[in-house]
C-alpha cells in the first residue's frame, strides 16, 4: 500500500503544480462557478478522454493525461464550491485557495486508502478505459443528484461522487505513468 500512497502523492503534486500555475494566471476565477458547472466541466473532460480512447486519435493533439489532471482539479474545485458556495466576485487569495486544495486532496487520499484496503487494490487490474467509464458514470449520477437539488433517498451525495471521480482519475494517471515507465 505504501507504493500506492507514494504514487498517489506524485500524481497530486503534478495536479497541484498545474493548479498553482493556473491560479497565478487566472486567479480564483473559478470561484464564480456553481457546482453544476464544475460537474459539466468534468463531463467535458471525461467525454473527450472516452472519445479519444474510442477513436484512437486526437485532432487537437493533447493526450488524455491532461484531461485526467483536469478532472482531479475540477473535482477538488467542485468540493470547495460545495463547501464554500460560489461567489459573484472571485476574491479568494492564493494561500486560502491552496489550503482548500490541500484539504480536499487529503480527504480524497484518505478515502482512497480506506477503499483500497477493502477492495485490495482491484483498480490495478482495471483497464484505463474502465476507469474512464466509471468517472463518466459518476458524472451522470452527480448530474441526476444535482437535478434533484442534492436529495437522495439511499445514495451517496455529490461530494462522494466528486471524491470517487478524483480517485478514479488518480488511478488512471498512475496506470498511465506505469505504462510510460513510472515517469510523472
Amino acid at each position: 500500500m505504501s507504493e500506492t500512497s507514494r504514487q498517489y502523492d506524485e500524481v497530486i503534486r503534478e495536479c497541484r503544480a498545474l493548479f498553482v500555475a493556473k491560479l497565478k494566471d487566472y486567479g480564483a476565477s473559478w470561484r464564480i462557478m456553481r457546482p453544476t458547472s464544475m460537474t459539466d466541466q468534468i463531463f467535458i473532460k471525461v467525454n473527450r478522454i472516452r472519445s479519444i480512447q474510442d477513436k484512437g486519435v486526437s485532432l487537437v493533439g493533447d493526450d488524455i493525461r491532461g484531461e485526467f489532471v483536469a478532472i482531479i482539479n475540477y473535482g477538488i474545485m467542485g468540493l470547495v464550491q460545495l463547501e464554500k458556495g460560489y461567489t459573484e466576485q472571485p476574491e479568494a487569495d492564493e494561500p486560502h485557495v491552496l489550503e482548500w486544495y490541500d484539504k480536499y486532496a487529503e480527504v480524497a487520499k484518505d478515502l482512497m486508502q480506506s477503499k483500497n484496503h477493502d477492495y485490495d487494490e482491484a483498480w490495478r487490474s482495471m483497464r484505463i478505459a474502465s476507469l474512464t467509464d466509471m468517472i463518466l458514470t459518476k458524472v451522470f449520477r452527480t448530474k441526476q443528484i444535482e437535478d434533484h437539488q442534492g436529495q437522495t433517498s439511499v445514495s451517496e451525495g455529490i461530494d462522494a461522487n466528486y471524491l470517487d471521480m478524483i480517485n478514479y482519475a488518480v488511478f488512471a494517471l498512475i496506470r498511465l505513468n506505469e505504462e510510460r515507465g513510472g515517469k510523472v
